[in-house]
């Protein structure tokens, strides 16, 4: 099993802190604009993907529209009742009649047999809705979770944490919210504007051509808010991203941040994303604000002409009075609706913004496919050979040259050269974290394509400088290198790697809990951790980046005593900083640029009198501060 960097990249840090809900709640966290480039395109991926459930989502629009149609139909017949009331009661003061009191209760009756069932359609078009929504968001957060794990590691090194994070948060959340809400908001909108326009047309043709007047005038002021509040909320997004990155960025290095003190910088920097962000989101705020008070204002307005209208109307006895106060209703019910999809365009727009986010994530290109019949070793030796090797990260700009080097069983090879020579890099190649662009490394004679990933990295042990250990106990973060491993293994293990000696002087030992940043141990003792794991683990090869970085001299030693045990009659690849721990190794390849300059035993390096050997003597000569003195090139 590979022990290579976990889900954080090699990182020691846990994930970024929890994120509070901005303004606008999920739908106000995209971090940027809120619109989609292509609107159409996302929704119709959208719509395929909904596939599987168009039969229950049809029947809770079905649903929705005969909960919406038993509210419509509620008003007309208690404006009959009305109607019979009123005329009953002129009847009996002209003593030429009574009031119908069954008739009233009968329409009364059923008009709350309608409010009823209506109430109950809607609970369950809403339970519907709640399942399907959810179901939906569960599968776009495993998709991405499992194409996480089937990316290129070159997306991430252009991609923040934060990004990745909000499309598997913010972005789902957006999406659920609009399956479970607008989806239903749209079709019960939908029926009531038709609907109720029916039945206003079944009461008065011209009080409903009065009704009408209005709704250009609401279509102009909702046109004139959208456009001003738009631009307002794409700054709120884009700035609300700007808050998120910088707070976590400055959480998560808060003690190099303090070291250089930076805190007066970054709470600037924090004030002017913060300030920004404040004005935008008042302005957007305020803006939505406005449409609703306009809106209604607009709405009475048309109260006034209508009632006008029905009185006249009244008089002339073409209408009778409880159809006013039903048509008054429904031009209540009617407005409404016409607001609310106005507001559903919005969300809609929103939604496609993070369902194209969410759907650029998933189609984002893919490790290259692994073969359909991969290569199986009973026995890993540990030959291991780089053959005309060339690799870019950008394939325009190579950074490893035709490198070719050959690593027989049970050699020690060191990897050394000054930063940016590209020894992590031929790592990172070996583990296949990256694919090479030319040449090839073979295993045992076998293309290490050849190979699934997953067996060829259960053939490699590694030990970062970079540390990676996960929130849990301190013997199921050793146990990560082998899961199926006994407690009596594991501290075995930590025994070996010297993690015994200071396990016992903590609060639990092997059961104490390391919390999220693994702050609760030291740089030294995570090492040592990550130690143990790779002993555990007991890889046919094994890869050890300045493994003893962190820790003491005399810790360093026990250290390297252990190494030198676990890597006897193991292929061991040593990337080394510091060049007295090498010079036993049986290969030292010397690199620089990207090329191997130099290679062989320490002693014939060093006879040589060349790159290794400037290196090795640059780490050992005194240090003075006169011209003639060398710079120090020994590095990373």
């Amino acid at each position: 099993m590979s022990h290579g960097p976990g889900p954080s990249g090699g990182s020691s840090r846990r994930g970024p802190p929890g994120r509070r809900r901005g303004p606008g709640g999920p739908m106000g966290q995209m971090m940027k604009g809120d619109k989609a480039s292509d609107f159409k395109g996302t929704m119709a991926k959208l719509i395929r993907y909904l596939g599987r459930y168009k039969i229950i989502i049809l029947i809770a629009f079905l649903i929705a529209a005969g909960s919406t149609a038993a509210m419509i139909v509620g008003p007309k017949i208690l404006g009959n009742a009305t109607t019979i009331l009123f005329e009953g009661l002129i009847d009996t003061i002209r003593g030429i009649g009574e009031v119908d009191f069954p008739a009233i209760s009968r329409l009364i009756y059923i008009t709350l047999i309608l409010y009823v069932g209506s109430g109950f359609l809607s609970y369950i078009q809403g339970w519907i809705m709640a399942r399907v929504s959810t179901n939906i968001a569960y599968r776009f957060r495993r998709d991405i979770a499992e194409k996480i794990n089937r990316m290129k590691l070159k997306y991430f090194d252009k991609t923040t944490q934060g990004e990745v994070l909000s499309r598997i948060t913010n972005d789902v959340d957006t999406i659920n919210q609009t399956l479970s809400q607008s989806l239903s908001q749209i079709i019960t909108s939908a029926v009531t504007v038709v609907g109720v326009l029916v039945m206003m047309f079944t009461i008065s043709w011209m009080m409903t051509l009065v009704a009408l007047v209005i709704i250009p005038l609401s279509g102009l002021i909702v046109a004139f808010i959208v456009k001003k509040s738009q631009k307002h909320f794409d700054q709120q997004q884009e700035y609300l991203g700007h808050v998120n990155s910088h707070v976590e960025e400055m959480y998560g290095g808060h003690v190099v941040m303090k070291a250089f003190n930076g805190e007066k910088k970054s709470q600037e920097q924090f004030e002017k994303y913060n300030s920004t962000l404040h004005k935008s989101a008042w302005k957007s705020q305020f803006f939505s604000g406005l449409m609703m008070p306009i809106m209604t204002f607009v709405g009475n307005l048309g109260y006034v002409g209508i009632a006008i209208m029905g009185g006249w109307l009244a008089i002339q006895e073409a209408i009778g009075v409880g159809d006013i106060q039903a048509f008054i209703q429904y031009v209540r019910n009617f407005t409404r609706p016409i607001a609310q999809l106005a507001n559903v365009s919005n969300v809609l727009q929103q939604t496609a913004a993070a369902a194209e986010r969410v759907f650029e994530f998933v189609e984002e290109p893919e490790e290259v496919a692994e073969k359909a019949d991969p290569v199986k070793l009973e026995k890993v030796k540990g030959l291991v050979e780089f053959k005309n090797v060339n690799f870019g990260y950008d394939p325009e700009k190579v950074i490893i040259h035709n490198f070719s080097a050959v690593a027989k069983p049970g050699q020690k090879i060191a990897l050394v050269g000054p930063t940016g020579a590209g020894k992590t890099t031929m790592v990172k190649l070996l583990m296949r974290f990256y694919d090479i662009n030319d040449g090839s490394i073979l295993v045992d004679g076998q293309d290490i394509y050849d190979f699934t990933r997953t067996d060829l990295r259960k053939m490699f042990g590694m030990v970062l400088q970079d540390t990676w250990l996960f929130n849990g106990t301190i013997l199921e973060n050793i146990r990560y290198g082998r899961p199926d491993a006994t407690d009596a293994e594991v501290v075995t293990a930590a025994e070996a790697a010297h993690v015994d000696q200071f396990v016992h002087t903590l609060a639990g030992g092997y059961h104490m809990e390391l919390n999220e940043e693994v702050t609760n141990v030291s740089e030294g003792q995570k090492q040592l951790l990550t130690i143990a794991r790779a002993v555990l683990a007991d890889p046919p090869v094994l890869i050890l980046d300045e493994a003893t970085s962190s820790v003491d001299t005399r810790t360093e030693i026990l250290i390297q005593r252990a190494m030198d045990k676990l890597m006897t009659n193991r292929t061991s690849f040593v990337i080394a900083h510091r060049l007295s721990t090498i010079r036993n190794a049986d290969l030292i390849l010397v690199m620089n640029e990207g090329d191997i300059v130099e290679q062989g035993s320490h002693k014939e390096l060093l006879a040589q009198s060349g790159f290794y050997a400037d290196l090795y003597n640059s780490q050992f000569e005194v240090i003075d501060t006169s011209p003639e003195s060398s710079e120090l090139q020994a590095g990373d």
